[in-house]
């Protein structure tokens, strides 16, 4: 086939690409450069798509004697996951940028350009496996390496972008071999730090990125009965499940530590309470999808698992689609859900789909 593999300038990628040739593939390497700004240099091992990432990805894709190409889809990011990113926040919810990239990025944009240009498939370095079901369809499921398994962040995918994806480490046991394996292949991103934290936000501060976009307004930290128990400089730098940070001005009338509840942009405020307030008894969705066949009769609750954070463990659970949206319910209480989030919904090993929650509805309500 024709393999577009995409090049982060990780070693991931650097592998996955050099497995697709190995597989006898024609492939040409991709950087994608998604930010227009300056100074976007790597900092330790923090964010993704810098100046020096490109160079490494042109450095392996020379090793491995394959073409290579960057491509700029700076506006495209900015506007499908930047600024959705900001509006999120504004609208008091906690989004997930990564998803959004994997979604309308690596495997919207990208995929569309692919395809275009003649190429059968996009090869990226995630730990995720394909596997074809009896009828032909194809079907996402976790890695072998379950420790490492970025099954969660592909969630986003749809059956026609499953048909023209591939994730070669998808049965690597795990990250070690890897980078063993692309020392012996003489890659000079063998112990190359792995990124983390949003790749446009590269210092980490995510508080003070959003406050210099939004501005700061004074808003009321309030108890679940209305009660204003302290005041805050910008909705936006709070998130459900936070602790540190509140500096309320009276303490709870139990005297233990009150947590971000809820936030609530119409009026600025901020809502707080116990610990337990944060058990959520079931949580949905109307923006979801099916990655790969959707279920025979998705009205008809179906058991399942399902995984709120890209490290959390999957929890088992029911769920149905009602009123047009993907309504899930575990077996006991989920803690710190946040409007804004993904829900990735597992069948065993295989990723059945995924909402962005809109709702949830708490296991401790409001005493009357």
């Amino acid at each position: 086939m024709r393999v577009l593999a995409a090049m982060s300038g990780g070693v991931d990628s650097a592998v996955a690409a050099a497995r697709a040739v190995d597989a006898g593939h024609d492939v040409v390497g991709v950087h994608l450069a998604l930010s227009r700004m300056p100074g976007t240099l790597r900092t330790g091992s923090r964010g993704c798509c810098t100046i020096e990432d490109s160079m490494d990805a042109q450095r392996a894709a020379a090793a491995l004697g394959i073409p290579y190409y960057v491509w700029d889809f700076s506006a495209r990011f900015k506007e499908d996951v930047v600024d959705d990113f900001v509006a999120e926040y504004q609208a008091g919810r906690t989004p997930n940028p990564c998803m959004r990239c994997n979604e309308r990025i690596k495997f919207a944009a990208l995929l569309e350009k692919a395809l275009a240009l003649g190429f059968d498939a996009v090869a990226t370095g995630h730990y995720a496996s394909i596997v074809t079901a009896p009828d032909g369809s194809r079907e996402l499921h976790r890695s072998a390496a379950w420790a490492k398994d970025q099954s969660y962040v592909l969630g986003v995918l749809t059956a026609e972008q499953l048909r023209h994806a591939m994730f070669p480490l998808g049965a690597t046991p795990s990250k070690d071999e890897v980078r063993a394996e692309a020392a012996a292949r003489g890659l000079t991103v063998a112990q190359k730090p792995d990124s983390y934290d949003i790749c446009f936000i590269p210092d980490g501060d995510t508080r003070g990125w959003l406050a210099d976009r939004v501005g700061s307004a004074t808003g009321d930290v309030v108890e679940r009965d209305g009660t204003v128990v302290g005041s805050h400089d910008g909705a936006h730098g709070y998130t459900v499940g936070q602790r540190r940070g509140l500096a309320l001005g009276r303490p709870a009338a139990d005297g233990k530590p009150r947590f971000v509840l809820e936030i609530r942009p119409k009026d600025n405020t901020v809502v707080v309470g116990p610990k337990e307030a944060l058990d959520v008894a079931s949580l949905s969705g109307t923006r979801y999808t099916w990655a790969g066949a959707a279920p025979a009769d998705p009205s008809t609750p179906f058991r399942c698992d399902v995984q709120i954070r890209a490290h959390a463990d999957p929890e088992p659970a029911t769920a149905r689609i009602e009123d047009g949206a993907l309504v899930i319910v575990p077996d006991e209480p989920l803690s710190g859900v946040a409007p804004g989030q993904t829900a990735v919904v597992y069948v065993g090993t295989r990723v059945l789909g995924q909402c962005t929650i809109d709702t949830t509805v708490s296991a401790a309500p409001v005493p009357a």
